[in-house]
């Protein structure tokens, strides 16, 4: 299942978006970044939910993730976080989407200085949102980030460490991986059937500019053997343009 992610028309109102995207062939489904201008909530979710049955389309939504931390020692902003996700889950219900993408937690200098009272704090939001998203019957994957000082889950040991002991999944950024430790396939060993959503995007290997594929440093043609078939893979890109090539670039390289 392949599908493009709106980010690639990230200036325009999410409705425009849905009807670019929705009008490439040979797609499964639309994941939306609920950020900004594409922002989902449950006044809105029906009109868009519209246009994309009207097309056929399934869809994922990527929840917000600006301004949000699970993982704050603030219990009003850990708060306050949880609330946005869990509105989000319930538009996810509403809409019959295949899962929730989320990001975990990410560091502060008062974590920094307390790093005991982060991890506790970390994995009770995360048992918080495992129970919360199982009791609505939706899907929920964390996804690794990519190298940057103060974000967490970077590597797949540590995705792992975070969703041990709860029924998350896991979301599998591609390009995110490259700027970090370019071990893909011990990514996939190491966290397997946990794995349900896939991120396609390129970069340098420095920054994560989510480039087309084939346009940076990552080794496709390893990587689209070794991914999870059953997993739904989505063209993160910043250009329509850009995602209908790397679709292409992915039916190419799947044939050969």
């Amino acid at each position: 299942m392949i599908g493009i992610s709106t980010t690639c028309c990230s200036d325009v109102s999410l409705g425009t978006a849905l009807y670019k995207i929705s009008r490439v062939g040979g797609i499964d489904f639309i994941e939306i970044v609920s950020e900004n201008y594409h922002m989902l909530d449950r006044y809105n979710w029906r009109f868009h939910l519209e246009t994309l049955e009207g097309r056929g389309l399934k869809n994922v939504i990527h929840a917000p993730f600006s301004d949000i931390n699970i993982a704050s020692l603030n219990e009003k902003i850990r708060r306050a976080s949880l609330d946005i996700l869990f509105e989000t889950f319930e538009v996810a219900q509403s809409m019959g989407s295949l899962l929730v993408v989320i990001h975990p937690g990410h560091l502060s200098p008062a974590s920094m200085r307390f790093p005991k009272a982060y991890e506790k704090i970390h994995k009770r939001s995360l048992e918080e949102i495992e129970r919360y998203s199982r009791s609505l019957g939706i899907r929920v994957a964390v996804e690794n980030m990519p190298a940057f000082p103060i974000l967490d889950g970077r590597t797949c040991e540590r995705i792992q460490e975070l969703v041990a002991g709860t029924e998350l999944y896991v979301a599998f950024d591609v390009g995110h991986l490259n700027t970090v430790t370019r071990n893909f396939r011990e990514f996939v060993d190491l966290l397997g059937d946990r794995i349900i959503h896939v991120h396609l995007h390129d970069n340098d290997g420095n920054t994560d500019s989510h480039l087309g594929l084939g346009k940076g440093s990552v080794p496709w043609e390893e990587v689209l053997k070794i991914l999870p078939r059953k997993a739904s893979w989505s063209l993160e890109l910043g250009s329509l343009d850009a995602a209908m090539e790397s679709m292409e670039f992915v039916k190419m390289h799947l044939q050969t």
